[in-house]
């Protein structure tokens, strides 16, 4: 049997705008992990200049079940 092997892919959103270093309008907002944790980021896909960078969720792109359960507590 042949199995052919992906690597992991993240689907990154496009954004609307101009990057302010290079001026390509290629900007996509996705995770990302570094030394601080999760990051949603928003950045050119020409010359990877971060145009924006907020705290994302703990976990970033995973999501548990646990997630979605209102719990009693946080009504």
């Amino acid at each position: 049997m042949d199995q052919k092997t992906h690597p992991p892919s993240l689907e990154r959103e496009p954004v609307e705008g101009v990057c302010p270093r290079c001026r390509a309008a290629e900007l996509s907002r996705y995770p990302v992990n570094s030394e601080g944790g999760w990051f949603e980021v928003v950045k050119c896909q020409a010359c990877l200049f971060s145009v924006s960078r907020e705290r994302g969720p703990r976990l970033g792109p995973i999501q548990l079940l646990s997630d979605f359960v209102e719990r009693k507590d946080r009504r």
